[in-house]
């Protein structure tokens, strides 16, 4: 079930008899915080919650069909009425007319297609924000490889950007839903901790402390955040604060979840402490 909700990048070609997609090129949607609609300016998402929870799933699959199956576990989580069909087919009616509304087309039915076995809406992938995030990451991904490193940096920072709060913020998630934001935070995270790699192998070691020292604050048990604070500070000359560092995870780990700093750290720790004696 997974497999089927999880974020995906632009979709293959159109499946047979599916129309290529809406041009809307004056409409976007955004999932990397609230889930909006956004045309001319203004916010025209649905208010109603099982809808604005339907065109969430459909929007995350632009494109695609979505299995019928999986819009009612996650609309009702297991727990479908009696009725569920019909429920679930007024709710794609009331997605219908509001599509009309705002818009986007004068024929609803060719935006938001009855395919079997479930629903497609027919939008192109680049109008939603995720796919711009994923494609500044690739292109980040691309260029760190060939250590452009500035311009990978600059890649991130734009992925970046494009968020605006926890993934679908306004949306009430069933199970398939909270699968994709946990997946959407993970790939956020990913580009942070890109990013700052990035910068610190463009030579940015003293103006990723502030930053570092806060995202660790917030995250204490991330050991790859600690990893890349220790590697800025003994960078910068502060040596003994990279060990500092280094003890004060040491000293949670144990107590919370009584484990040791990953290898990595403890190879970064004997680094530093090997560069005390060598300057002893």
């Amino acid at each position: 079930m997974y497999a089927e909700t999880k974020v995906a990048n632009r979709p293959d070609d159109p499946a047979p008899g599916v129309p290529e997609a809406v041009s809307g090129d004056q409409v976007r949607f955004t999932v990397l915080g609230p889930l909006e609609v956004v045309k001319d300016g203004t916010d025209h998402a649905p208010t109603t919650p099982k809808v604005l929870q339907l065109l969430a799933m459909l929007v995350l699959h632009p494109g695609k069909v979505v299995h019928i199956d999986s819009i009612i576990q996650e609309l009702w989580a297991g727990d479908p009425p009696r009725s569920v069909r019909p429920t679930m087919h007024t709710y794609v009616y009331h997605l219908r007319r509001y599509v009309r509304e705002i818009g986007l087309t004068n024929d609803s039915e060719t935006v938001l297609l009855t395919k079997p076995p479930g629903y497609l809406l027919r939008i192109d992938p680049a109008q939603v924000d995720v796919f711009t995030f994923q494609q500044h990451c690739h292109q980040g991904r691309e260029l760190l490889r060939q250590c452009r490193y500035s311009e990978a940096a600059r890649c991130f920072q734009l992925a970046m950007g494009l968020w605006s709060g926890a993934p679908l913020a306004n949306v009430q998630c069933g199970p398939m839903l909270s699968a994709c934001v946990v997946d959407l935070i993970e790939q956020r995270r990913s580009a942070q901790h890109l990013r700052i790699e990035a910068e610190i192998a463009g030579g940015m070691h003293r103006e990723l402390i502030g930053e570092l020292r806060s995202l660790v604050a917030a995250n204490p048990l991330d050991e790859g955040l600690n990893g890349q604070l220790m590697r800025v500070l003994g960078r910068s000359g502060r040596r003994s604060d990279a060990m500092a560092s280094f003890r004060q995870l040491r000293n949670r780990l144990h107590a919370e979840l009584g484990v040791e700093p990953c290898d990595e750290l403890q190879l970064l720790h004997h680094e530093l402490l090997s560069e005390g004696e060598k300057t002893a």
